[in-house]
């Protein structure tokens, strides 16, 4: 029996969306993946580090996914549900998770680390980064790129022309060089998403919480609506995220 446009609502309303897993998305919809291979790239240089710091951990997934850790490893998180989760998920294997607020300064010495990784950090504090990376040190790290997903965040919130300049590769890397960092690579893609049901939409923005800032099913529940009849006449509800790859180095 096909399901209620309010049954779909009340399943996502209530779903559990700590951590950084999106499987509950499964079979409702879909992201294409960067042709670099984020994790893949952090693994490798995981096992040459000596000292690692993950920025921004979430709930530990990707970082857990690496193979071998160096001796050092420290992830930092802000939200208390990922913190319990990454603690859980990164201390039987010897890391260490820190509460940290998102916010200067990171809690550790200067030249603490030989590398320092992030996926989607919802915030880049450079001077921080290059003050905790040691001279040869090596910032790897994947970013959300400008007017990502914004076909969903102007559905909701109407056009962002601001918004849509934020994030742009070249404004990071200048930020990176202003603080004393080298930027030896630097990717960016657009790729292609797809929602299949008005559920997928509500639990993307209940957990990527900076899509559509505040919201709430019942703060939208007009838009939702309208979202809903158009997946069901159209089969979907296509967007683009937009990536960025970038490794940055500390000069000796």
């Amino acid at each position: 029996m096909e399901r209620t446009f309010e049954e779909i609502l009340r399943e996502a309303a209530t779903a559990p969306v700590e951590g950084w897993d999106f499987s509950w998305l499964d079979g409702r919809a879909t992201e294409q993946r960067p042709s670099w291979g984020y994790q893949r790239l952090m693994s490798a240089r995981l096992k040459s580090a000596t000292a690692a710091l993950d920025i921004q951990t979430g709930g530990g997934e990707v970082l857990a996914e690496a193979a071998i850790f160096p001796p050092t490893m420290v992830a930092t998180e802000s939200w208390p549900p990922n913190l319990a989760k990454a603690t859980g998920l990164l201390h039987p294997r010897g890391a260490v998770v820190v509460a940290d607020p998102d916010e200067p300064p990171l809690p550790f010495a200067d030249a603490a680390f030989d590398l320092v990784t992030s996926r989607h950090p919802a915030t880049i504090w450079w001077d921080e980064i290059a003050r905790v990376l040691c001279a040869g040190g090596v910032y790897v790290a994947q970013h959300v790129g400008p007017a990502s997903v914004f076909e969903l965040v102007e559905y909701f919130l109407g056009p962002q022309p601001e918004a849509r300049r934020r994030r742009h590769p070249d404004e990071e890397v200048a930020a990176a060089e202003a603080a004393g960092l080298r930027v030896v690579d630097l990717r960016s893609e657009r790729l292609r998403m797809e929602f299949h049901d008005i559920g997928a939409v509500v639990y993307f923005l209940r957990k990527v919480i900076w899509i559509v800032p505040g919201f709430t099913v019942d703060g939208y529940r007009d838009r939702l609506r309208g979202l809903h009849d158009q997946i069901e006449r159209d089969g979907s509800f296509v967007a683009h995220s937009a990536r960025t790859f970038i490794e940055a180095d500390k000069p000796c």
